[in-house]
């Protein structure tokens, strides 16, 4: 079971949907999706294990079941609120859920798809490769090893606002952040809605995914928004999506001075950079 929530305008002619990547919730991007509300009725979503979301069945946590859950999700708020013209804007591990969605559903459920920094590993022999499989392994192994329970949330926030990343999140997207991904237990403390080994399991099940499509694949437009690859040190992902958009055919845009988390770290310039792609595709 997943839990929606209904945002923004419901009035709109144009729906979007919007999840995040692994190991966060939708809640904590609220300073990036905050600017569609006028404009959008919005429908967000936490993956499986994630965020708002009970826990499922740990053997069931992996991007077959992700896909699967995001085509119920675009069935039941079709039932639920009415058809109309919708495009899904996702970040991370939920882009790439939405990338095998519409490559393999007999009806993509999106009109239009606007992902960002999708870590999407390709073939063994691609220059890309390494750094993309070093990225997956380190981070699996940070993942497996992080501090799973809290005393409050602040003290995860803390921990975010550390981190290289971090340091560029808008004032109060740590506590934002660190209240979408914990929940409460009956002893006062907090722990992680996604338990590490499962986020630790994601970032490994990617590297096999055999996601590198090209234009033709993809029956929908799309734009690719990516972190900076011309930084002195680039993030494997911004390295992996310049060269997919290249050698795949697809509309790309980067953003100068982020890294993978870069909704986090930039929400306003991402939010400008996805409402450009919507309108050309007539969407806004």
């Amino acid at each position: 079971m997943l839990r929606l929530r209904r945002h923004g305008n419901p009035g709109a002619p144009v729906r979007l949907f919007i999840s995040h990547g692994n190991g966060f919730a939708i809640a904590g991007y609220a300073h990036f999706w905050r600017r569609f509300l006028a404009d959008f009725d919005l429908v967000l979503f936490d993956m499986r294990s994630h965020g708002q979301n009970p826990p499922a069945d740990p053997g069931h946590h992996d991007y077959a079941h992700m896909v699967e859950d995001m085509a119920a999700v675009a069935a039941a708020t079709r039932g639920e609120f009415g058809r109309k013209p919708a495009a899904g804007v996702f970040h991370s591990m939920s882009a790439q859920a939405a990338l095998r969605l519409t490559i393999e559903a007999v009806s993509a459920p999106f009109d239009a798809l606007v992902l960002f920094d999708p870590p999407n590993v390709p073939a063994p022999d691609h220059p890309v490769y390494p750094a993309m499989l070093g990225y997956e392994e380190k981070l699996a192994r940070w993942a497996a090893g992080r501090r799973a329970r809290f005393a409050t949330p602040e003290e995860l926030a803390a921990e975010y606002a550390a981190t290289r990343s971090g340091r560029r999140w808008p004032p109060g997207a740590a506590l934002a952040m660190a209240r979408a991904v914990l929940r409460p237990e009956p002893a006062g403390t907090w722990t992680l809605a996604c338990p590490r080994d499962l986020e630790a399991s994601m970032y490994m099940q990617g590297v096999g995914l055999g996601l590198w499509p090209r234009r033709s694949d993809i029956p929908v437009p799309l734009t690719l928004i990516g972190a900076d690859p011309d930084t002195s040190h680039p993030a494997a992902t911004a390295l992996s999506n310049r060269a997919l958009a290249t050698e795949g055919g697809f509309d790309y845009r980067a953003i100068a001075d982020t890294s993978h988390l870069l909704q986090l770290e930039e929400p306003v310039r991402c939010a400008d950079v996805a409402l450009d792609a919507l309108a050309r595709y007539g969407l806004h």
